[in-house]
């Protein structure tokens, strides 16, 4: 029987490129999709995935992508990543063009890529009995904070999707899984939400004892893919211990405390 194969989107950097990685360590074919071509086929000639590259706000660029998909074999999953934030302006000094920018690269993004591979996915299904598709959200999503309402809003649109597309897919053998993470520590996010201020980045994680890596949420990811057909992880959040809340985060070891009568 041949490798189920996925697609996996943000693929040249980040949770993207660590889900590619793990879904190849766990057997499958996977396709990468990008904007950055050479990063892309740099992944392909380490660990031997395909790419494509491709901007996922461009109609024609997801049309394309959706072709040579179906010219090259089966889509069993659609592994959503792409995405991002730029800004951490209040509601009141919002750049309009960022909010633009995250609502295009989350939502829209979703929806075009979304629409286009459902055919694809529904042939994988009926063949095999089920396909797959996973959304990385955050818990941005899930609770707002100062400076944060762009992408609060943007993720929460994209979640919002996600929960409509599990509805509207009711009775297909297509699961719809949401991975909402917190504090991911990687080598671009806060450095591209922060205007490419590096100092800036790393105080994000200041102290922080032991952020989520990329790998860690690339597991999820393949554990929900690798699971029985007809297991569906509805939404699975996860966050660092050290943050227990998206407003309570611990910096400095984490220790038990010592409880005195």
């Amino acid at each position: 029987m041949a490798n189920r194969r996925a697609v996996v989107t943000g693929a040249s950097s980040g949770i993207g490129e660590a889900a590619v990685r793990a879904l190849r360590a766990a057997g499958w074919d996977v396709v990468g999709v990008a904007r950055r071509a050479a990063r892309l086929e740099a992944l392909d000639a380490e660990i031997g995935s395909q790419s494509y590259a491709a901007d996922l706000t461009s109609e024609a660029d997801v049309a394309a992508l959706a072709a040579h998909l179906e010219d090259t074999g089966p889509v069993h999953a659609l592994v959503h990543i792409a995405g991002g934030a730029r800004g951490t302006q209040r509601v009141e000094n919002g750049d309009p063009d960022d909010w633009r920018w995250m609502f295009e690269v989350n939502v829209l993004s979703a929806q075009l890529v979304t629409a286009a591979l459902l055919p694809l996915l529904r042939r994988a299904a009926e063949v095999d009995g089920h396909a797959d598709t996973v959304y990385v959200t955050s818990t941005a999503a899930q609770t707002a904070y100062p400076g944060g309402a762009g992408y609060n809003a943007a993720k929460a649109g994209e979640a919002m999707l996600v929960h409509a597309l599990r509805l509207e897919l009711n009775g297909e053998p297509i699961r719809v899984v949401e991975v909402a993470p917190g504090m991911v520590q990687t080598e671009e996010f806060s450095l591209n939400r922060l205007g490419g201020d590096r100092s800036a980045a790393e105080k994000v994680y200041d102290g922080v004892d032991q952020p989520l890596t990329a790998g860690d949420v690339a597991d999820v990811i393949a554990y929900a893919l690798n699971a029985p057909g007809h297991v569906n992880l509805d939404l699975v959040t996860m966050r660092p211990v050290a943050q227990s809340a998206q407003h309570l985060l611990a910096r400095g070891p984490l220790r038990p405390h010592t409880i005195e009568g």
